[in-house]
């Protein structure tokens, strides 16, 4: 009786689960489309200043402004997960019905990420309020902020979920056997949910950075990528952990590390004395 011999597949690094000959293409797709989020957040950021809270965005701007910025900061880092669903889409449906399954697909993953949104607006605009009543709050706010982003970077949450994002081929399976009704969206959104499990703690210290310090948001997005598809991105993971346990120690005692808890800049009224005021001073 013959024997079948089964090729072994070529090994693959964490995460990544397309040869790289199918991956250039999106991941190419996926960082244009990065990039023009970038823009769009760098230009907004222009136009916005450093201070606490929501810097008086409204709920839909805000959250609109949120989306954009976790396109910026996340797509790079879905890539590998995105195309592997899409190379199963592509089996199945072609040109204009595959193209909408795909935008489902990103457009459930942000939804999930919309979601946290809400939660960040709140906790940006409670602690603009507590900065302005009491200045010296922001000190402790950044450390506090600083110590939770800390320890969850070791927590059982983060192992879980960055495990599903690192090696989530069986999370695949299993959303082959979802219902056809909304398939896609739903598929995003739940690979959306795993990856805030993964990254809220990173997201958090945009409290004390300061939620438009363009800078930080790239710092989180390049550690956000490695956490998912460097080989040693558990072990960085942990690295950033300690970092911020050593941040939050630091935080109450250094201003530089708090630039999104500072007061604004005093009003110009503040800062030259009025016309009258100085004729009343004068002799």
């Amino acid at each position: 009786m013959p024997h079948l011999h089964l090729a072994a597949p070529a090994p693959t690094r964490p995460g990544i689960l397309l040869p790289r000959r199918d991956l250039a293409l999106g991941w190419t797709l996926m960082v244009l489309i990065a990039a023009l989020a970038w823009i769009l957040t760098i230009a907004q950021s222009r136009d916005m200043g450093m201070e606490p809270g929501t810097m008086g965005l409204a709920l839909p701007l805000f959250l609109l402004l949120w989306v954009v910025m976790m396109a910026a900061m996340m797509l790079p880092s879905l890539a590998p997960v995105a195309l592997t669903w899409v190379q199963a889409i592509s089996r199945s449906t072609a040109g204009r019905v595959r193209a909408l399954r795909i935008t489902e697909f990103v457009g459930g993953y942000l939804i999930a990420w919309a979601g946290f949104g809400l939660l960040a607006y709140g906790a940006l605009a409670a602690s603009g309020r507590l900065v302005d009543s009491h200045p010296d709050a922001g000190r402790w706010i950044g450390s506090a902020a600083f110590l939770l982003a800390g320890l969850q970077q070791f927590g059982p949450l983060k192992r879980v979920c960055l495990r599903h994002c690192r090696n989530p081929m069986f999370q695949l399976l299993r959303y082959a056997r979802f219902r056809p009704r909304a398939k896609d969206l739903r598929v995003g959104a739940h690979h959306g949910v795993y990856c805030v499990g993964c990254c809220w703690g990173l997201m958090i210290v945009l409290i004390p950075l300061g939620f438009m310090n363009v800078a930080a948001m790239a710092g989180l997005a390049v550690v956000i990528f490695l956490e998912k598809l460097w080989r040693g991105g558990p072990w960085l993971s942990w690295a950033v952990g300690l970092a911020f346990l050593v941040l939050a120690v630091l935080a109450p005692f250094q201003d530089w590390l708090l630039p999104g808890l500072e007061m604004s800049d005093p009003s110009m009224d503040q800062m030259f004395p009025s016309m009258d005021q100085m004729m009343g001073q004068a002799p």
